[in-house]
């Protein structure tokens, strides 16, 4: 999945852009309150939202390093980009957060999209995406300092 920045900028899946502290500050605050709702969710027995909220923090998260850095997403998965763009330049300690990050990108496609059955996400497996969100959006703050 790992991909250096060059590539990700020849494949179009990020340009180079003005950093932008303020939109990076606004996604970071998004990626928090995202955090909350996902937990409400979760509470009330809505995994399948919760993993969506929680997956949605993470991109946010991402999205704020990128504009941070002077980055945004380009291609038609944008998405992906994101992704591949927080495997690049996260601490390599953060590959199997990135790779988490990856992986509940995929599921929230299903799960958008319809392409798994209802009630297949466990509240174990959006308890574990919201922990992994966390994570990821703590780690993201810092690398912001």
């Amino acid at each position: 999945m790992r991909m250096s920045l060059a590539d990700l900028l020849k494949n179009r899946e990020i340009e180079k852009c003005a950093p932008d502290a303020e939109m990076a500050r606004r996604l970071l605050a998004s990626a928090k309150t995202g955090l909350g709702a996902a937990e409400d969710n979760l509470l009330i027995k809505l995994p399948e939202v919760a993993l969506t909220l929680a997956y949605q923090s993470m991109l946010n998260a991402g999205r704020a390093l990128m504009a941070h850095m002077g980055y945004r997403a380009f291609s038609q998965n944008h998405h992906k980009g994101v992704v591949n763009f927080c495997a690049e330049v996260l601490p390599t300690a953060s590959s199997t957060l990135t790779r988490a990050f990856n992986r509940y990108r995929v599921r929230r496609h299903d799960i958008v999209y319809g392409e798994v059955e209802e009630n297949s996400v466990g509240a174990d497996e959006a308890k574990e995406a919201i922990a992994q969100a966390r994570e990821l959006v703590g780690i993201v703050e810092k690398k912001m300092k």
